[in-house]
């Protein structure tokens, strides 16, 4: 049986008590919530860890889903659960309901949480995929209060963040613009598991044109990866199968997949641009349900 090295564990109260612990146990600390990503590397021996610090009892502080007339804003413990089922949530961004529904199993779903998802920082994590596409931006603490970083300044590598050691994610912000919508497909080996490729989309219309539109990947490159190439490609137009289609042969054209056990660098570009081509067509779905381009299928 695999059993994780010997630990010291710690509970922390609160936001600042977590950055004290991580500031006083130092590089050897390490911060676990819902435990679904760090608990089987520990136990794998994959990962170096001393000090475990547990930060459930920050629910109360962090999981929070706050929708504003320009914003939302969801605390780093809310747990995937609450994101699910959270009817207003969906409203703003169906995107998350998509994504979340294909996110492992209800056990993992019913603890793990945003904020540990992201600073996994796994390149075929969904909700990094969700994040990109949605134009997020992070909340990071320690003792020297707040930064905001974007999420292409977040994730600096497989793995590695901007969060720093004595430092915490505590909260991931979401621009809310009128007449938007998004989507989120994914390819996986079985149900639950990580992504082969997956592709989130959100548009923004007015008039039957569109205004902007945003494309994040997952599982074809280092990192988490945004499709500026698309943006530009779509906005001004009108949207029909055509556009998706060239759309789509730009994504798989601008991702950098690897090849592995899940499928070949050929496959993972297919992938891309097919669900980049789904997921743009049912995030315009979404804003008018009656399109033209349905009988040009």
């Amino acid at each position: 049986m695999q059993v994780p090295a010997p630990i010291e564990y710690e509970r922390a109260t609160d936001v600042a008590h977590a950055v004290d612990l991580l500031e006083r146990l130092g590089q050897d600390a390490r911060l676990v919530a819902g435990g679904h990503s760090l608990i089987p590397m520990m136990k794998l021996r994959l990962t170096d860890v001393e000090y475990l610090v547990d930060i459930n009892d920050l629910h109360d502080e962090l999981g929070y889903i706050r929708i504003g007339a320009d914003e939302v804003r969801i605390g780093a413990m809310t747990r995937h659960r609450e994101l699910l089922e959270s009817a207003e949530l969906a409203a703003a961004f169906p995107i998350f309901g998509d994504a979340e529904k294909v996110i492992a199993d209800p056990v993992v779903r019913n603890r793990g949480t945003i904020g540990g998802s992201l600073c996994q920082a796994d390149p075929s994590e969904d909700l990094s995929a969700v994040c990109t596409t949605l134009d997020a931006s992070c909340v990071i603490r320690g003792r020297d209060g707040e930064r905001v970083v974007s999420m292409d300044d977040f994730y600096r590598g497989p793995y590695e963040t901007a969060v720093g050691q004595a430092e915490i994610l505590t909260e991931i912000r979401f621009p809310v613009r009128p007449g938007g919508s998004s989507a989120y497909f994914k390819v996986e080996r079985r149900a639950g598991d990580w992504a082969v490729t997956s592709a989130g989309a959100a548009v923004w219309m007015a008039d039957g044109v569109v205004t902007d539109a945003r494309v994040g990947l997952a599982a074809v490159g280092p990192n988490t990866t945004g499709m500026p190439q698309i943006s530009a490609l779509l906005r001004g137009q009108e949207p029909t199968e055509d556009l998706y289609e060239r759309a789509g042969a730009l994504a798989a054209a601008h991702c950098s997949p690897s090849p592995d056990g899940r499928g070949s660098v050929a496959y993972k570009r297919h992938l891309a641009g097919e669900l980049t081509r789904r997921s743009l067509r049912r995030a315009v779905e979404r804003i008018q349900p009656s399109t033209v381009h349905e009988k040009e299928r």
